[in-house]
């Protein structure tokens, strides 16, 4: 049970809250509601206004604009306002714009809600996770998420337009809206593209952004739907990848190369729309022409070489050197260097170009042929020694050889090559250049006449030489003819008869008579027979000094003839 005491301070405040309403009436049941006032002057930062009740109230100016912007409010007009109390002091009450625009937004909103419509508003800050949008004197929340269907780096131009949104949840007791705009995005996206997709004809040119870059290419968003724009019609030139001709937000100009209507794939091109560098191309890059290029790429077969944005010609590795064979490419030339080729090949259905890059630079062997023809004297370094003679540099980039039989008249192959060393400069005279098999002969001996040139100019096929033996063979004996020339005489050309023809009747350093039967001039070697000489000597003999048919026997003919030679002899 109450005590009187309580009682008693009840009935004291339901007294002061009979008089005060006696003493204001009943305005103070205006209280926590919006009414509509005209405004009666303008107060400095403040707008007095009369909204019929026994006090007038001010507002300030701010809160006729939005956050900003300068306020247009001026004696006369009409306002809704928001009672939030009476002051206490001086009977005057305290009225709010703001509120009552937050009132009547709230209410609209709420029907917007429930009828599932966009509403409109104006993205004017940021705070954490998102932005806050007024939406005419509502305050929401826009999550980052909810501004675009992409992700949005800069949302500055977005900020301060008035624009859709789609209310996704509001609880007016926590004064809690949160809106999409990406909603409202999707629901348009999904309009276009089902409008697009429907007049979509291949061949068409449309205007896009590009939605993401990949290895292979780029998306682009034509409004509604994505199709793909690939690497490789993205420009005539070569482009490795995307990225170095599009940036993600892009806007482009593409055409519609490929639509499938089943899976609502589009295929778009971008160099479609530029005029195609390789008509005429036979034309402006005529066979043997020469032109400059950059290199674009590098591969193990050769290099591609771009002789205009969108026309390439390949460098096979075959024709990168004249000297350089089974060389990686790289070595020879590098990604973005400027070359000098020649046009050997132009297939322009096949949209294909053969170029040289060693042909633009001349071939060195016929520099050479034509700055040493055969017979001039060169000088180089022995570059290598092999089995059968020498390479001499003979310029940056060509060796010359010098067989090893061309290295000495006198001494063996073998034997001259001993005296050479690897790194020794000598000289040289052309012998040969074979332009084609790209071989330059040389000779070292050639740069002294050959010493048994007189000898070889004056013997004769039929000639009886005095030679000298000079090795015994189980196969014949070599022999020595004027000390210059190199002759050898077979087994069966050592006697007439075949008990004579043993080659180890005769002892080194013994002179003997042959007939010589061929002459090598190259190789400075003579073919002799002593059987050929013998057979000559008895047939000249016979004929001389009888026959056997006269009852003279061969002894007898044979000696005769021996000393009509010693006499003739002695005469001289």
């Amino acid at each position: 049970m109450a005590s009187a005491t309580t009682l008693a301070h009840d009935a004291g405040i339901e007294d002061f809250a009979a008089m005060l309403d006696e003493t204001l009436g009943a305005d103070t049941g205006f209280a926590g509601s919006v009414v509509s006032g005209r405004v009666i002057r303008i107060d400095d930062d403040f707008a007095v206004v009369d909204v019929g009740l026994k006090s007038e109230g001010r507002v300030p100016l701010k809160e006729f604009a939005p956050q900003g912007q300068k306020p247009e409010v001026q004696a006369g007009d009409v306002v809704e306002l928001f009672v939030e109390r009476y002051e206490d002091r001086d009977g005057s009450i305290v009225l709010s714009r703001e509120k009552a625009r937050r009132e009547e937004a709230w209410t609209n909103l709420e029907k917007a809600y429930q009828a599932n419509q966009r509403v409109n508003g104006v993205i004017f800050g940021r705070v954490k996770g998102g932005f806050t949008v007024d939406l005419g004197g509502a305050v929401a929340f826009l999550p980052g998420s909810q501004v675009d269907i992409r992700p949005v780096r800069d949302v500055g131009p977005l900020m301060g337009s008035p624009q859709p949104f789609q209310i996704l949840k509001m609880d007016r007791a926590r004064g809690n809206i949160v809106v999409s705009r990406r909603a409202v995005l999707e629901e348009t996206r999904a309009e276009q593209r089902s409008e697009l997709i429907q007049g979509l004809k291949e061949g068409m040119i449309l205007d896009g952004v590009v939605k993401n870059i990949t290895d292979y290419g780029a998306f682009v968003d034509l409004g509604g739907v994505d199709g793909l724009l690939h690497v490789t019609d993205i420009a005539w030139r070569r482009i490795n990848h995307p990225s170095e001709a599009l940036t993600i937000g892009q806007p482009v100009k593409v055409q519609v190369i490929r639509f499938n209507s089943e899976t609502q794939r589009i295929s778009l091109g971008m160099k479609q729309l530029m005029a195609d560098p390789w008509d005429g191309v036979a034309i402006k890059y005529p066979v043997n022409a020469k032109f400059s290029g950059r290199v674009t790429n590098i591969t193990d077969y050769g290099a591609f070489v771009e002789l205009e944005p969108g026309v390439e010609g390949l460098v096979h590795v075959s024709e990168m050197s004249w000297t350089k064979k089974n060389v990686h490419p790289g070595k020879i030339v590098a990604t973005s260097q400027e070359v000098d080729v020649m046009i050997l090949d132009v297939d322009e259905p096949k949209r294909r170009i053969s170029l040289g890059l060693k042909q633009a630079q001349g071939n060195p062997w016929e520099l050479f042929l034509e700055a040493h023809p055969p017979g001039s004297v060169v000088e180089g370094e022995i570059r290598n020694i092999t089995e059968f003679g020498l390479f001499i540099g003979i310029g940056p980039e060509i060796d010359g050889m010098v067989h090893m039989s061309d290295l000495s008249w006198e001494e063996a192959g073998e034997a001259a090559m001993a005296k050479f060393e690897k790194g020794t400069v000598i000289k040289a005279k052309v012998l040969d250049v074979d332009v084609e098999k790209e071989r330059i002969s040389l000779g070292v001996k050639q740069l002294e006449a050959d010493p048994a040139a007189e000898v070889l100019d004056k013997v004769r096929k039929g000639d009886v030489v005095t030679c000298i033996v000079t090795q015994v063979q189980a196969n014949g004996i070599e022999v020595r003819v004027e000390d210059v020339l190199t002759g050898f005489i077979r087994r069966a050309e050592l006697a007439r008869d075949r008990g004579d023809q043993r080659p180890d009747k005769f002892a080194v350093g013994e002179k003997v008579d042959a007939k010589v039967t061929a002459v090598d001039r190259a190789a400075r070697r003579l073919a002799l027979t002593i059987k050929g000489k013998e057979i000559e000597e008895e047939r000249e003999a016979m004929k001389e000094y009888g026959s056997t048919d006269s009852g003279a026997s061969l002894g007898d003919i044979l000696g005769a003839a021996i000393r009509r030679r010693r006499e003739m002899a002695g005469e001289e």
